[in-house]
């Protein structure tokens, strides 16, 4: 592999799937795909494996993105091996629902800190590299939640909320430097997030009235990720089936 001349993605949480997804869609897009997990190794290990099997090329990267020297250290190892970050999809956060009047501080805290404050620790030193480049996507995967709320998600909704009102901020600091930045929604997704969920209630809600697959999501990255997208950057793509 030429470092001065792969294509180089990162993806955080991309154990599993929306994540996976989305690795999977990038190296068949000729990305080199690098795997953020926080302490997944196996599901990591068998997205990079996956992806291999079908002759393309990856890596996993072991940090916690709301730990801001972890993810300084891992990310400067990164950037110093590779000449050019060309995509970061901020993947990467939890749930931990509950009515907001008997929400503990820590779930309050822990949502907010991994998807927000992890989002500012990993895109931080990838934007910096990306700007002397004059090139570079990035994609945030927010959800429903940070569009129109939903009732025990005060937390995650929050969270969500804050990718899309940050991403929006920096691609207009960054539009003329090359560097597009925007934002996916997806709805009620077939993850493990959902697996306790009642489903059959759930589909009710959605006008197309099914759950959608991590691949209908990592597809709509794809596409902000490439060139296809050139004059697209400050927008939310939602993913959701219909739902308003």
């Amino acid at each position: 592999m030429d470092q001065n001349e792969t294509k180089v993605a990162i993806v955080t949480g991309g154990s599993k799937g929306i994540g996976r997804a989305i690795a999977l869609e990038l190296a068949r897009n000729q990305y080199h795909v690098i795997v953020n997990y926080k302490s997944d190794t196996a599901g990591a290990d068998e997205t990079v494996n996956m992806l291999k099997k079908e002759g393309f090329s990856g890596e996993t990267s072991q940090f916690d993105v709301s730990d801001v020297q972890e993810s300084k250290k891992a990310l400067d190892q990164i950037i110093s091996r590779f000449k050019n970050i060309d995509v970061l999809v901020n993947n990467a956060g939890i749930a931990a629902d509950g009515l907001f009047v008997m929400m503990p501080e820590k779930d309050w805290d822990a949502v907010i800190t991994t998807t927000l404050k992890g989002f500012y620790n990993v895109t931080k030193p990838i934007i910096k590299r990306m700007i002397p480049k004059k090139k570079g996507s990035i994609v945030s995967i927010s959800s429903v939640a940070g569009l129109i709320g939903n009732r025990g998600q005060a937390n995650y909704s929050a969270a969500k909320a804050g990718l899309i009102g940050a991403s929006r901020s920096i691609a207009a600091e960054v539009a003329r430097l090359g560097i597009r930045v925007n934002v996916v929604a997806p709805g009620l997704i077939q993850t493990d997030m959902i697996k306790e969920a009642p489903v059959d209630v759930i589909k009710k809600m959605i006008p197309m009235a099914r759950i959608g697959q991590p691949e209908e999501v990592a597809k709509v990255v794809r596409f902000l990720c490439s060139d296809d997208a050139s004059y697209i950057t400050g927008q939310v793509i939602s993913v959701n089936g219909g739902m308003v």
